[in-house]
C-alpha cells in the first residue's frame, strides 16, 4: 500500500477509485464501504484509494480538536489489512474548507487524484459549510463522467453504526458493543512515561501510558486489555482513573502486563480494550488494594 501526500503531488499514473469520508474508527460500516470500493475498482481495472485528511475537519471548521477513535497511523494499518492500494493525504485547511462542492470535485478529485469512481456513505457531506450531499455528488458525477456509488447505512441492533455512537459507547465503558461495531478492538496508542513507581512497590509494575493523540478515553475503571509491544501481544489489565486510594487528581492510564518484565520506558505501545472488569474503587488500605489487584488478575486470566 502506498501513502502519498497530495500537497505537491498530482496522480498521473493511474485512474483511481476513491472512498470518501472521515473514517474515524473504520467501523464495520466504513469497512463495508471500503470493500465495495475495492471490489468495483478491481472490476473497472483501476486503483483503489482512500482520501484522508491529516487533521480532523472540525479542527478548522469549529476550531476545536475532537476526541478520536483512531489515529491516522491506526487507519493506515487497518486500510492495508483491507487491501487498499493507495492512501492519499491532504491538509484540511482554510482554503480547502472554502472550496465549493463542485470545485472540490474538479480541483481535488479530478485534477489531483484522477478519480473515476467515488464511493460514499448515505450521510456524506462535502463542500463549503457541508453544502453538498450524496444527491448533489450524484449530479456532479453525471456532469463530469465520474461513477458515484452511495451506500445505505449499516445497522447493529436496530441502530445505525456511526463514529459518534461508538464514541458514546466508549465513554460509558460498553467495550463489548464497541468491538462489535468497530469489527476490531478499540485501542489507544501511547508513550510509556515515568509515574510515581507505586505499582512496583505494590508488586504490580505498570506501564503509565500517555496517549499520542486526542483519543476518546473509556470511563474510569479496570479493563481486560491486550498490550501490543513491538508487534507482540500480551494479556494485560488496565486501570483508568485518579488513583482514589491515594487521593490523586490526575487521570492516568496504567497497564499491568502479565508475564512481562522488560524496560519499555519511552516506547510507544498499543493498549487494546477487550472488556470492562470493574469500577474504580477507593480502598481503605494498601493491603485491600493488593488483594483486589490479585483478584483482578485472576479474573483477567479467567475471562480472556
Amino acid at each position: 500500500m502506498e501513502i502519498i501526500d497530495l500537497s505537491n503531488y498530482k496522480e498521473t499514473r493511474f485512474d483511481t477509485a476513491i472512498a470518501l469520508g472521515n473514517f474515524d474508527g473504520i467501523h464495520i460500516g466504513h469497512q463495508q464501504l471500503i470493500n465495495a470500493m475495492i471490489s468495483k475498482a478491481k472490476e473497472l481495472g483501476i486503483k483503489s484509494s482512500l482520501l484522508l485528511f491529516k487533521n480532523h475537519t472540525k479542527t478548522i471548521i469549529d476550531n476545536n480538536k475532537p476526541n478520536i477513535i483512531t489515529s491516522n497511523e491506526q487507519k493506515f494499518k487497518i486500510c492495508e489489512e483491507l487491501g487498499i492500494d493507495i492512501i492519499y493525504l491532504l491538509d484540511f485547511d482554510d482554503s480547502l474548507m472554502k472550496l465549493s462542492g463542485e470545485d472540490f470535485i474538479k480541483n481535488i478529485i479530478m485534477n489531483k487524484m484522477n478519480g473515476k469512481l467515488l464511493v460514499v456513505g448515505f450521510d456524506y457531506k462535502f463542500g463549503y459549510k457541508a453544502s453538498g450531499d450524496s444527491s448533489y455528488l450524484l449530479e456532479l458525477g453525471e456532469k463530469y463522467n465520474i461513477d458515484v456509488i452511495v451506500l445505505d447505512p449499516v445497522y447493529k441492533n436496530n441502530e445505525i453504526i456511526s463514529s459518534s455512537a461508538i464514541r458514546k459507547l466508549i465513554v460509558f465503558g460498553h467495550i463489548n458493543e464497541v468491538t462489535k461495531m468497530l469489527g476490531h478492538p478499540y485501542s489507544i496508542l501511547g508513550k510509556v512515561v515515568t509515574g510515581k513507581n507505586r505499582g512496583n512497590k505494590l508488586g504490580f509494575p505498570t506501564a503509565n501510558t500517555e496517549p499520542i493523540d486526542n483519543y476518546v478515553i473509556p470511563k474510569n475503571g479496570v479493563y481486560i486489555t491486550n498490550t501490543i509491544i513491538n508487534n507482540k501481544r500480551y494479556l494485560s489489565a488496565t486501570n483508568i482513573g485518579f488513583n482514589p486510594t491515594f487521593d490523586e487528581n490526575i487521570l492516568k492510564i496504567e497497564t499491568y502486563i502479565l508475564d512481562f518484565s522488560e524496560d519499555i520506558y519511552g516506547q510507544i505501545i498499543e493498549v487494546e480494550f477487550i472488556d470492562f472488569l470493574r469500577e474504580d474503587i477507593k480502598f481503605q488500605s494498601k493491603e485491600e488494594l493488593i488483594n483486589q489487584m490479585n483478584l483482578d488478575i485472576e479474573m483477567v486470566k479467567l475471562k480472556h
